[in-house]
């Protein structure tokens, strides 16, 4: 398998794009040497990169792609909603039918906006929250690796260059799963919390009671409780996990698979906390809430129409979770089959997957995620996680885990031999790292991979 077009190409991006790629999880620093530099297309579950290589494809477009790359359905939507003209002077008419079946599958919310990323959605409900409240402190979960490209977020990872420090002091953390954590913030912070915010889910499903108990002490203390539902939107259930868990957030937000790859996404809430965004109250000042300019592009929502409605009358959730459990099932019968149980796991929800990655100690591997990378790219396999779409029919299934068993062989000489033997090039990094290093080889990097496993940072 030759990269030589992919090769040639990242030197040019490297020179007028910032990090060669416009979303960290997609950089250079996040594959082995031996991988696509850029993809050319994409049709089902499969992709071709710009050298011709075909893969069967794992990651869609970081869980955006929940029904297929060129999904036949949703293309056409896009494509007829672009011949009228796609933005205009005062709203078009498909925005109020893109927030209609929007609200009709996620029953718990009154009112909804859409815009474009997940970053402008999560940050809205921020301002929303605090205005709200008159509070400016905002606690978010510490387990949960990305809520925004915003300072409020970013100032709580080792990336956090250009964050006042003024800006840093106005986010606290708590740990996800424990009711006491949370309880204590608020005895330490008395009357200052405006909002938590929170994934309902990440791996496994939260603890009994604990998003219950969580909104009890949010209503208690005058906090409103946020769910980023970027990823449990439209994988875990389709009315998103809110629905699964029985649970209605005060505010909650949407995105990657809700268009099926198009750039849209939402915020969504009550009508008592939306309305203040608004132009019918006068009881509370104005809150500039959104307003971007392609916010509301008329192809994007007719994609999210499409995609929502494909979702509410064919059984996408159920083929997600039973192609997830047949791959979940057929990869750790190979992995036990090369006694490589320690070393190699596969963690999530089916809907969801993703795989953790060992070295000889059991310490997470940088290197042997690599490597790992690297032998199933070179099978035809492109799985910086475990993501299925609907379009992951059983022979692709079957494909996947017959590469992994090929991969997995190297894998082991590797864990006797020493990772440095088999692995091309440095191994991959994390995102959330304070400087950039000079390309090296060592076997092992004590961290966890970024798409599968969580992008880490500090608590």
């Amino acid at each position: 398998m030759r990269f030589t077009i992919s090769d040639r190409m990242r030197k040019q991006a490297h020179s007028v794009i910032p990090g060669g790629s416009h979303t960290y999880a997609k950089g250079d620093d996040q594959y082995p040497k031996l991988s696509p530099g850029f993809i050319e297309r994409g049709s089902g579950c499969h992709v071709w990169d710009v050298d011709g290589n075909e893969f069967i494809e794992y990651g869609m477009g970081n869980r955006a792609v929940g029904l297929g790359h060129a999904y036949a359905p949703v293309v056409f939507a896009a494509k007829k909603a672009l011949e009228q003209g796609c933005n205009f002077t005062r709203p078009a008419g498909i925005e109020l039918d893109c927030a209609e079946t929007f609200l009709a599958s996620i029953s718990g919310a009154e009112m909804v906006k859409f815009c474009k990323d997940g970053s402008d959605a999560t940050s809205a409900a921020v301002r929303l929250a605090r205005a709200y409240t008159g509070r400016d402190l905002i606690a978010l979960c510490a387990d949960h690796p990305f809520f925004s490209t915003d300072d409020w977020f970013i100032g709580t990872t080792p990336v956090d260059a250009g964050v006042p420090e003024t800006t840093k002091r106005l986010t606290v953390t708590f740990r996800y799963g424990d009711i006491e954590r949370a309880t204590s913030l608020f005895a330490a912070h008395p009357g200052r919390i405006a909002a938590l915010i929170l994934e309902a889910a990440r791996a496994s499903d939260p603890p009994p009671g604990y998003l219950p108990a969580l909104q009890r002490l949010c209503r208690a203390n005058g906090a409103l409780l946020i769910l980023d539902e970027m990823i449990t939107g439209f994988r875990w259930h389709a009315g998103g996990a809110q629905r699964l868990y029985g649970i209605v957030p005060d505010l909650s937000c949407f995105g990657k698979a809700m268009g099926n790859g198009f750039s849209v996404s939402a915020l969504a809430g009550k009508q008592e906390y939306m309305r203040l965004g608004g132009l019918d109250h006068t009881d509370r000042p104005r809150v500039f809430l959104l307003s971007t300019t392609h916010g509301a592009e008329t192809h994007a929502l007719a994609a999210a129409i499409a995609t929502m409605r494909i979702y509410q009358s064919e059984p996408v959730i159920e083929h997600l979770y039973r192609q997830g459990e047949a791959l979940r099932r057929g990869l750790e019968q190979v992995i036990g089959r090369h006694g490589l149980d320690e070393y190699v796991r596969i963690v999530g929800r089916p809907s969801c997957l993703a795989y953790e990655t060992r070295d000889r100690e059991g310490s997470p591997s940088q290197a042997f995620r690599s490597l790992f990378l690297q032998e199933t790219i070179r099978r035809g396999v492109l799985m910086p996680s475990l993501v299925v779409s609907y379009s992951h029919a059983n022979l692709d299934i079957e494909r996947t885990i017959e590469a992994v068993d090929g991969a997995l062989e190297v894998y082991a000489r590797a864990l006797d031999e020493g990772v440095e033997r088999y692995l091309v090039g440095p191994p991959s990094q994390i995102v959330y790292r304070r400087y950039n290093e000079l390309p090296k080889r060592p076997a092992c990097v004590s961290s966890t991979p970024p798409e599968a496993a969580g992008l880490i940072r500090s608590a």
